[in-house]
């Protein structure tokens, strides 16, 4: 897929029906343009979506090789393996790996990546498909090389690499219910800005309506996960709904917890309760019982988005627009 060039101080110019050098002065010299002009240039950089280059004057003539990554968290064990996977393949090519966090913000999102383009990266890779309108409209006309990463979907702005959180929710919502399972419920916190955790649960939702089973909404928190979180979490849901006979944690970390916590107050797993995780960490094997979950290829995510980019970039061949890597269920004594 070709992209369109960036947006230029030129494409400013004509959209505001003013000189180039007008616009030049309202981004570096606003107190010498009249506040009409400005207001007329300043709504022309926002339809267009213009980010001003910082590599101008001086350093207009360096070709950069800063490639900015953007996740939503830098304290989660699954996006390190992602960023790892990028950084083994742009280090080999001499490019910087340059990191940012929005801890879930889509509003923060826009933020780092105003700032970001204004270094002129060579491309950018971004964690999912989902962004604010001021952030597509930046993605779409910086005319980069752009991967988004962590989901699979049919319409990214260039370049897409990740897994269907649908259809893995709905993959473990079929294997509880062929377990026998008939009370299911999901635990998940801060859904409203983790989307992909929402997705897992509509396709487990999805599970249970085809089979006809009870169907619930899932169990909130806006704590950040933890394996402590997961043990408390389990305990009050038992308590308020004791029907329940399986619980499918939104990730690992809760997942481990509950396992813990379970086996300290003497529940049963799976006999009581079944419990089952999402991303397949190395410690998901070794609680006791072993935790059902679902692996997600991350780092080979990292890797594929990498290497994607550095094709475009350097001109090359980069393949089919989107890659679904897809992922596995790793069953275990757990349910």
């Amino acid at each position: 897929m070709k992209r369109k060039a960036a947006i230029t101080l030129k494409d400013v110019a004509a959209r505001a029906g003013v000189a180039p050098i007008t616009v030049s002065r309202v981004l570096n010299a606003p107190h010498n343009v009249s506040a009409e002009l400005r207001e007329q240039t300043q709504r022309a950089i926002d339809e267009l979506g213009y980010v001003p280059n910082r590599f101008a004057g001086a350093l207009a003539s360096a070709a950069s090789r800063i490639v900015p990554v953007i996740v939503p968290s830098l304290s989660n064990a699954v996006f390190i393996e992602v960023i790892q996977g990028i950084q083994e393949v742009l280090e080999a090519a001499n490019y910087q790996l340059l990191l940012g966090n929005t801890q879930y913000d889509l509003g923060r999102e826009a933020e780092l990546v105003t700032t970001l383009l204004g270094w002129s990266p060579a491309g950018l890779i971004v964690a999912g498909l989902r962004h604010d309108a001021r952030t597509a409209q930046l993605l779409r006309g910086c005319g980069r090389p752009l991967v988004e990463i962590m989901e699979y979907g049919r319409t990214p702005i260039d370049m897409n690499v990740g897994l269907s959180h649908l259809a893995a929710g709905e993959t473990m919502g079929a294997h509880l219910i062929a377990r026998g399972y008939r009370e299911i419920g999901f635990v998940g916190g801060r859904m409203d800005v983790d989307y992909r955790a929402m997705q897992r649960f509509k396709g487990l939702d999805r599970a249970l309506a085809a089979a006809g089973l009870q169907r619930r909404p899932p169990f909130r928190h806006a704590e950040k996960s933890s394996a402590a979180l997961g043990g408390d979490k389990l305990m009050e849901i038992l308590a308020r709904e004791p029907v329940l006979d399986a619980l499918f944690f939104a990730n690992d970390d809760l997942a481990v917890g509950a396992l813990l916590r379970a086996q300290r107050e003497g529940i049963r797993v799976p006999r009581r309760i079944a419990i089952a995780g999402f991303n397949g960490l190395p410690i998901s094997a070794l609680t006791t019982p072993a935790l059902t979950t679902i692996f997600s290829p991350r780092q080979r995510i990292g890797e594929i988005a990498a290497r994607k980019l550095l094709a475009r970039i350097e001109g090359g061949n980069s393949g089919p627009a989107r890659v679904d890597v897809g992922y596995r269920l790793e069953i275990r004594s757990s349910t």
